[in-house]
């Protein structure tokens, strides 16, 4: 019973130690997005755009090789306009770690891609609880929303999405777009 025991205490002691190292890179990871987006609402154009790549980076590691590489399969997949084949890669990702945010967006795009704008809402709303910070998601709803006749609703999305990411491509432009539409065209 003693060795049993002992195996046990060794076993609960080597999973507290693994969860710790786990627990400090994920605060460093954590510490790092955090000094990005503090750069990236200040930055110009220019930087903006290294960081956001940075950020992008960031958020595309899960922590695993495994699922890094289904993850680019699923990009490469997506380049090759073979979204159900992305979307089977995303999926097996979001199975082993659902808590992973990348992919869920890149399953939401890849829906979003397909024309199944309903399945990407939903995976944009667990991205988007997953990480509240991601543009990327917010710029996709915008732009599904725009595209349903919700440009009201589009409006708010961009803006929040300009508020994290205030030199994002192309929001500036769909904002002012919406706006002008909101408020009519003088002859």
């Amino acid at each position: 019973m003693r060795v049993r025991a002992a195996i046990l205490n060794r076993i609960v002691a080597a999973l507290l130690l693994l969860f710790l190292t786990c627990a400090a890179v994920w605060a460093e990871d954590t510490a790092k997005l955090d000094g990005l987006f503090d750069r990236l609402k200040t930055a110009d154009a220019a930087e903006a755009g290294r960081i956001e790549t940075e950020i992008w980076i960031e958020w595309s590691k899960s922590g695993s090789p495994a699922l890094d590489l289904l993850l680019q399969r699923g990009r490469d997949a997506m380049d090759l306009g073979d979204y159900p084949a992305a979307i089977d890669h995303f999926s097996a990702v979001i199975d082993q770690d659902p808590n992973f945010a990348e992919a869920w967006n890149a399953r939401a795009t890849a829906y979003y891609m397909a024309g199944e704008f309903g399945p990407s809402v939903a995976d944009i709303a667990t991205v988007l609880t997953l990480n509240p910070r991601h543009f990327g998601a917010l710029s996709g709803l915008a732009m599904i929303l725009e595209e349903t006749g919700k440009p009201e609703r589009a409006l708010q999305a961009y803006r929040a999405a300009i508020a994290i990411h205030p030199n994002m491509a192309g929001a500036a432009d769909a904002i002012d777009r919406l706006e002008t539409e909101a408020e009519g065209q003088e002859l």
